[in-house]
């Protein structure tokens, strides 16, 4: 039987031949002659033994009977060409390519499979689909799987650093090479003001997360159980609307004004952006979008696109309609209520257009086909043989600021739904009983109620990712908004007489709004960022519960967001990276603040977790980021609404965050100060 972990050294320098050396021990695939790519064929035994005479391990393939791609059409993309799990046509191959590998018999089968696949079909739809298949068989899915930006680092960082990173790679010996200092902020000048907010758009854990959340929940796959993973819908809807509510925060930081909803698709898009990144697979670099750029109808034969902006307009009807009239149209005609409990899970998968949509002809597919018009923009009919913009690949659309107006419109949408719903009831939101008497932010070295922001420098190593270049390590230094630890000491009085278990949910959000003007609670709301959610024992009379700002249940750390996979812990230290892998960077968990402090309000509620409670056993998995990703192979962790319970508006008498509270909820004013200083670089394993 073949060792899985070899699968792995798959994904390295995803431009070079399979044959060519890989991984710290110089292994190399012994691949059978038919496998090799029609270029290699006549002079194979030469190449492979060029490549073999100082491997540190030679890895047998057994020779099977290679399966036939261009039966499912994976020859259509271009190995040149981008990839797009927004892009149906894209989709469908991806699909097709992982559905390959999740059927192989056994291990020595797929990797097989996997050898004969990854010289002939495009890259980057390689990378994605064995991620998949690794994600989702019972013998893989223990594997760490590599981060993408080690693959494919074109999508991430400065295009003229990889000039630097080739000389330095080429020129200087292993062991005394330099990092490449990536620029702080070199995409646009001030002139630009949305500019300000560089260091959140284009942070690379952010976008490795949106990436990551996209590959554990694939949009399709022939096995619905893929696809259909507990509230996956509702996850979608909520977890784009914390980064829209943290967006906003970081708007507030730069004095700039709440995200605009890009709601008429028939305007201009004011916001230009230049993403300076080449692909380095795809030997182009990635198109920019004009200031006051407009939306036209799509003609691109070569991508199966043809798309009308009345149609993307059309479909957003539709949806409104639904929420209007309470229930959706499925496909056999028949009308399914829009229920309070699972109602926005259904308009989730609407929205995004997985296969779980309900009436996908009907409804369409909004959503996708939205980045996909805007990321075309440029190039409608392809006359200019262009590829999409940042905006069509899940790994680089973050950096783009028509994604946030976009998915500030896409929230807009779902909110229409949660005004529907009837508001909680003071007797919903109390815990009989429980109160909260106190809460204090205690920073590590800092003022009471002061979280404390500034620069860090870290740096990831580019090795894997750089192509027919000499081996060994080469690292980028880039620079990321960090903040000081902290914990947030609760007191909480428990006077039902017995021990309880309570839920303990964390919010952050601004004080005021643009105009430095108190929120109403309808719109509060909508603000509220969630940080952090815990269960805590609170034993009769009075109690103290600490929680660590390293404890959120919302972000993963800097090791895991960046860490070394051959330098990881093992045994019992070593956690599987699957689903450990998806979730917010730690170091973006507080908004940057300004230098005078943004005043911003910590909301803490203690809600009864016998009507919280998931039954279900977590030992052994990855929940320590469930909030945005969920738990595999599990229920989500908490039985209310993601949000609650600020995902409705309020009810009668409750117009601000303070007349909404009840006994067990707490807020406390905090201020988040800027430093600009720059820390020195994390240590490497």
């Amino acid at each position: 039987m073949a060792n899985k972990k070899n699968l792995l050294l798959l994904f390295e320098n995803p431009g070079e031949p399979v044959f060519t050396q890989k991984g710290t021990n110089n292994a190399v695939f012994d691949v059978p002659s038919r496998f090799l790519d029609d270029r290699y064929q006549s002079i194979g035994a030469e190449i492979q033994n060029r490549f073999s005479d100082d491997a540190g391990e030679r890895i047998p393939v057994r020779d099977i009977q290679p399966p036939n791609l261009d039966n499912v059409g994976l020859k259509q993309l271009g190995k040149q060409e981008n990839f797009s799990v927004f892009i149906p046509k894209h989709r469908k191959l991806a699909s097709a390519l992982s559905d390959i590998f999740l059927k192989a018999r056994d291990i020595d089968h797929l990797q097989s499979l996997a050898v004969y696949a990854r010289d002939r079909v495009n890259p980057q739809l390689f990378n994605y689909a064995l991620s998949v298949a690794l994600l989702h068989r019972p013998d893989t899915k223990d594997l760490d799987l590599p981060l993408f930006i080690e693959s494919f680092p074109g999508k991430f960082l400065d295009s003229r650093s990889f000039v630097q990173a080739r000389e330095e790679a080429t020129v200087v010996p292993q062991g005394s090479r330099r990092p490449i200092v990536i620029p702080r902020d070199y995409t646009a000048s001030d002139l630009e003001p949305e500019h300000r907010l560089w260091y959140f758009r284009e942070d690379l854990g952010i976008n490795l997360h949106h990436w990551h959340w996209h590959l554990v929940y694939p949009f399709e796959a022939s096995d619905i159980n893929i696809v259909r993973k507990d509230r996956r819908g509702e996850l979608f809807y909520y977890m784009h609307q914390q980064i829209i509510a943290r967006y906003n925060f970081e708007r507030f930081s730069n004095n700039l004004p709440r995200v605009v909803p890009f709601n008429n698709l028939r305007t201009t898009i004011p916001e230009g952006y230049f993403p300076k990144l080449d692909s380095l697979v795809a030997s182009r670099a990635w198109p920019a979008r004009i200031s006051d750029a407009s939306l036209r109808d799509l003609n691109r034969q070569a991508d199966q696109i043809n798309l009308q902006i009345s149609t993307l307009e059309r479909w957003r009807e539709r949806f409104l309609e639904a929420i209007a009239q309470g229930s959706v149209v499925n496909q056999n005609n028949q009308r399914m209520a829009l229920d309070e409990n699972t109602g926005i899970d259904v308009l989730g998968n609407m929205m995004e257009a997985s296969i779980l949509t309900p009436n996908p002809n009907f409804y369409g597919d909004l959503h996708n086909m939205g980045h996909v018009a805007i990321s075309y923009q440029h190039d409608p009919d392809h006359r200019h043989l262009e590829s999409f913009g940042v905006m069509g690949d899940s790994a680089t659309a973050m950096r783009d600021p028509i994604f946030y107006r976009w998915h500030a419109h896409i929230d807009d949408l779902f909110q229409q739904f949660k005004e529907r719903l009837t508001p909680y009831t003071q007797e919903q939101l109390s815990y009989p009983g429980i109160s909260i008497t106190g809460i204090q932010l205690q920073p590590d070295n800092g003022r009471t109620n002061l979280i404390s922001t500034f620069w860090q420098q870290s740096d990831i190593n580019l090795a894997k990712g750089m192509d027919f270049v000499p081996r060994g390590d080469v690292f980028a230094r880039f620079t990321h908004l960090q903040h000081l630890p902290y914990t947030i000491n609760i007191q909480a009085n428990n006077d039902s007489g017995a021990p309880r278990l309570g839920m303990v949910r964390v919010f952050i959000a601004p004080k005021f709004d643009e105009r430095g003007q108190p929120f109403s609670f309808r719109d509060h709301r909508r603000f509220m960022v969630e940080i952090d959610k815990f269960v805590a024992n609170l034993r009769p009379g009075q109690n103290t519960l600490k929680r660590r700002s390293v404890q959120s249940t919302v972000t993963i750390p800097y090791e895991r967001t960046f860490r070394n996979l051959d330098a990881r812990p093992t045994g019992n230290q070593e956690q599987a990276f699957n689903f450990c892998g998806c979730g917010w960077p730690h170091h973006m968990l507080i908004p940057k603040g300004t230098p005078q402090g943004l005043q911003s309000v910590l909301f803490v509620m203690i809600s009864n977790y016998e009507q919280d409670r998931v039954q279900q056993d977590l030992a052994g998995t990855c929940n320590d980021a469930a909030s945005y990703c969920g738990v595999r192979d599990r229920l989500y962790p908490d039985r209310r609404a993601m949000g609650f319970p600020f995902d409705r508006i309020n009810r009668q008498g409750a117009e601000t965050l303070q007349s909404f509270l009840t006994p067990n909820m707490g807020i406390v004013d905090v201020s988040i100060m800027f430093n600009d200083r720059v820390a020195g670089p994390t240590p490497r394993n």
